[in-house]
């Protein structure tokens, strides 16, 4: 059997069409949007709309972390649009998600981001392409559970929920032989990107079904440039399987 597994793709749908090629499965972990490449700031919703310089002034607010005032830059953009914003960026994510529901392979299973928009993918799911969200499928003979979204930040990303409901859908996995989740576990060299310099939000809850259930793998993605791609944790290995956008390559798993 083998499985290929992507996370963070950001747009990227030409590499997508590929990634499952030769493989008996996808699994993708979220994070289909490009809201803003902080590597190449054309691109994505938000210079989109606004021109490069704002795409540059708002990323030199956030990596200074100075996030009040990258909010209120970003509301006083939003409020010179000619229509309403929700339609502007309900607009713009729809023409991301056809063009990667449509690159999707038969079957591929999937689960959301922080930054995806959850109530759109209903439109764009079709037959072979299985969402899950605090569920298990059986692929190969092997349990795969997933867990879609992100941990509340000052980001405010469109996905974000409580860590109460987060370790709510965790639990409901129960014992998997492959966990799935968008976001690491909360161990600090997972955690940690080294080019943005900072913590990202891993999950308590996630680390605690890894110690209590050691499921074969724990997969994940959300931290581009992370300090430690890969550890063990008892008998599981914890791998980060992204940013897909930036490789093109999936991560591959045989069995």
């Amino acid at each position: 059997m083998r499985v290929h597994v992507v996370s963070d793709v950001h747009g990227e749908a030409q590499a997508l069409a590929r990634a499952g090629d030769g493989a008996d499965a996808l699994v993708c972990l979220g994070d289909l949007i490009l809201f803003i490449d902080y590597h190449d700031l054309t691109q994505g919703i938000f210079p989109e709309l606004f021109g490069l310089d704002n795409a540059v002034q708002l990323v030199a607010l956030r990596t200074a972390r100075r996030f009040e005032e990258a909010r209120a830059f970003s509301r006083s953009l939003w409020a010179s649009l000619a229509e309403p914003p929700q339609e502007a960026i309900e607009k713009a994510v729809r023409r991301q998600y056809a063009a990667l529901f449509a690159a999707f392979p038969d079957p591929t299973y999937l689960t959301y981001g922080n930054v995806d928009i959850p109530a759109l993918w209903n439109d764009y799911a079709r037959d072979g392409v299985t969402v899950l969200d605090g569920a298990t499928v059986e692929i190969g003979g092997r349990t795969f559970g997933f867990v879609g979204g992100g941990l509340k930040t000052p980001m405010h990303t469109p996905y974000e929920i409580s860590d109460e409901e987060y370790a709510a859908k965790v639990a409901a996995l129960g014992k998997v032989d492959v966990l799935c989740c968008h976001i690491p576990p909360a161990v600090p060299e997972l955690t940690y990107d080294v080019v943005a310099r900072r913590f990202e939000r891993g999950s308590e809850a996630v680390l605690e079904a890894i110690r209590a259930t050691q499921p074969a793998y724990a997969l994940f993605g959300h931290v581009h440039q992370p300090l430690a791609r890969r550890m063990r944790i008892g008998r599981t290995e914890c791998v980060n399987v992204g940013h897909f956008q930036a490789t093109g390559r999936p991560y591959v798993l045989t069995w």
